[in-house]
């Protein structure tokens, strides 16, 4: 399990900086193991990270083998201390985010509008935090504390499930109760408008929150044939209603050659 973690992290260390999204012995990786973390040795590159040479800490924060750890180990720490499903950081120093901070972020909350509705499902919010010194404590401190307030308020995509899903039981909740009549009064629609050759209905119950009073499973089917006898409907009619309509539309679109074989 280790030998692969190190591998991967060498890995995403080289692609990070094929793509040019670090540079020189900027960035550190980390990933949380079973018995403590792995992590990219001080003054490293990212590029040539050696699998053997990266720093093993335990959970204790002592370190037991490779290469002496990055000094940002501390905020890592941190991270996932105050996250426990973190599995893994990446620290990349992004030139870019250096410049926009430097210029001037959108706010301390979000350094960085909310572009398009993609960003905020994707990215959501990307606070500022203040600048301190690598390997001062206190910035895992700060980056701790934004993520318990983060993670109290919810992601935009726990904030949107959460919006949706109380929408959606309210106008549950605002659809009024339905007698099986109304959905015969449906058929009987159709049937007027197409003709009755052109009706067909399904028995498909899934995937729904509110069925029609008397239809709540397949074993009522037979209520919808007599409200259509009692309507005046022939047995004729009925059977095509029920099913027969169907079976003379697949057979139509079954291969001349399929139905001979049959």
């Amino acid at each position: 399990m280790t030998a692969a973690l190190r591998a991967e992290i060498c890995r995403v260390g080289a692609s990070l900086y094929q793509r040019g999204y670090v540079h020189a012995t900027a960035g550190n990786i980390s990933v949380r193991t079973e018995t403590g973390f792995l992590i990219t040795p001080t003054d490293a590159c990212l590029g040539q990270l050696e699998p053997a040479r990266l720093a093993e800490i335990d959970a204790n924060g002592a370190q037991t083998g490779g290469d002496r750890a990055s000094k940002t180990l501390a905020l890592h720490q941190s991270i996932y201390a105050a996250d426990p499903l973190a599995r893994c950081v990446i620290h990349t120093h992004s030139t870019h985010l250096v410049a926009l901070t430097l210029a001037g972020v959108w706010s301390v909350d979000d350094i960085l509008p909310p572009i398009t509705p993609y960003f905020v499902m994707k990215v959501g919010h990307v606070p500022l935090i203040p600048y301190h010194r690598p390997g001062d404590p206190a910035v895992g401190d700060a980056v701790s504390r934004r993520i318990a307030a983060m993670r109290d308020a919810g992601t935009p995509n726990e904030q949107i499930r959460t919006s949706v899903a109380s929408l959606r039981q309210r106008l549950l909740d605002s659809i009024p109760e339905t007698p099986l009549s109304v959905l015969v009064d449906h058929i009987d629609h159709i049937a007027k408008v197409a003709g009755v050759d052109h009706v067909g209905i399904g028995s498909d119950f899934d995937g729904v929150t509110a069925l029609p009073i008397g239809m709540e499973d397949v074993t009522m089917l037979p209520r919808i044939a007599q409200h259509l006898i009692d309507r005046g409907y022939s047995d004729t009619d009925i059977k095509k209603i029920l099913g027969g309509n169907m079976l003379r539309v697949l057979e139509t679109a079954i291969d001349p050659t399929e139905r001979k074989r049959r």
